[in-house]
């Protein structure tokens, strides 16, 4: 888990996903990934898809719109660093 000025991150991976989790003042967005770390990457809000990256910088920008957030500031664990093609 990494946090950063009332925004929290945390990573995990599922049987089938990686995924990064951020929550600012209880609103939660997530980057998600294949495990295999090969396919685009999903933006997703309260469970739904809004939109696919390839990469990485293009999914934080979108999260922290989302989030009302500064891109730059969004934490990132270690684990997810490498997440996007």
């Amino acid at each position: 888990m990494a946090e950063t000025d009332g925004t929290t991150a945390e990573y995990h991976e599922t049987d089938t996903e990686r995924v990064l989790q951020f929550d600012r003042e209880g609103r939660v967005v997530e980057i998600a990934q294949n495990r295999e770390g090969y396919a685009m990457l999903m933006v997703r809000e309260g469970g739904d898809e809004l939109e696919r990256y390839y990469g990485f910088d293009m999914a934080l920008d979108h999260a922290a719109e989302l989030l009302r957030d500064d891109p730059g500031a969004l934490p990132v664990p270690e684990a997810a660093a490498d997440m996007g093609m």
